[in-house]
């Protein structure tokens, strides 16, 4: 149903539905949407909570991932991943876009936004992709205060605190740190770019009883790990962050290559989203039904 209809909109806030989730127990699988019309796909297939990638949306929007996207820039995606599908969602928060009151004001913005949950790293601004080289890293206690004014500042929103520590100051390094995070109010760690089965599984053994997010990028330092795997290395949550925009920017390519080569559409039709399947996708029908079904307001006639 059309989300317009309040009774068919979830009551309970997105980061009780997202922490729900996870204390069910086994592992959460969010793919990465990068917009609306992804998130419907990403539901249709079953899923039951989303990823919203920094990468994802700033290369949507032509610019590399480098965090100097702006917290509202950040917000219309969530909107609309939120409002077309209703599902809790996990956001990257890049390094929370300034100190302790700039994270203060992005939760408080992300949770009205509809976010369920939030993810913010521990490298200093440039950012990088957690998966490239030369990163650059706050001191624990910098990224303890941050993680800690964002636990003050929630509602609801569930709060993970990512660690990019390992490349540089190894395993130790990057446990000691997640403690910290931990200590300080985080609700889960995100250890970025291990790169072995192995270091998954030692991080997991160093964190009894702590929640823990694994990345599943394509092209990275993680080799191919499934779902199932994550969870048996002690893994409650894995995303897959950039997977949709790869795919439809790779299927774009093709579509303008043909269309320049050719002159026309047609060669590539068969590959096409039809126009029946689009507007089944987004609910064309019912929101026309309901359309209708409003009745026209009257005005009395004078007595």
């Amino acid at each position: 149903m059309p989300y317009l209809v309040s009774a068919d909109l979830p009551t309970a806030p997105a980061g009780e539905r997202f922490r729900a989730l996870i204390e069910r127990g086994g592992i959460l699988k969010l793919p990465g949407a990068h917009n609306g019309m992804a998130s419907l796909q990403a539901k249709a297939a079953g899923f039951e909570a989303l990823y919203l990638s920094g990468a994802a949306m700033t290369a949507s929007m032509g610019l590399p991932d480098l965090g100097i996207i702006t917290v509202d820039e950040v917000s219309f995606f969530i909107r609309q991943i939120a409002r077309s599908s209703g599902l809790p969602l996990l956001v990257d928060g890049d390094t929370g876009y300034g100190e302790a009151l700039n994270v203060m004001h992005m939760v408080r913005t992300f949770e009205d936004a509809g976010a369920g949950a939030v993810h913010i790293e521990d490298q200093l601004l440039p950012k990088k992709c957690g998966h490239l080289n030369d990163k650059k890293l706050a001191t624990a206690h910098d990224m303890a205060a941050k993680v800690a004014a964002a636990a003050r500042a929630r509602r609801h929103l569930y709060i993970v605190a990512r660690t990019d520590a390992a490349a540089s100051e190894g395993m130790d390094g990057a446990v000691a740190r997640a403690k910290m995070y931990m200590e300080a109010g985080a609700d889960a760690i995100f250890p970025e770019a291990l790169t072995t089965a192995d270091m998954f599984r030692e991080f997991a053994a160093r964190m009894p009883g702590v929640p823990l997010l694994a990345n599943m990028t394509e092209f990275g330092r993680t080799p191919f790990f499934t779902a199932s795997e994550f969870e048996a290395m002690g893994y409650r949550m894995v995303i897959w962050p950039v997977s949709s925009l790869r795919v439809a920017n790779k299927a774009q390519e093709k579509l303008y290559a043909t269309l320049a080569r050719d002159g026309s559409t047609q060669a590539i039709v068969g590959e096409m989203q039809t126009r029946a399947e689009l507007y089944e996708k987004i609910g064309l029908a019912d929101y026309e039904a309901l359309d209708a079904s409003i009745v026209a307001t009257i005005v009395p006639e004078p007595v």
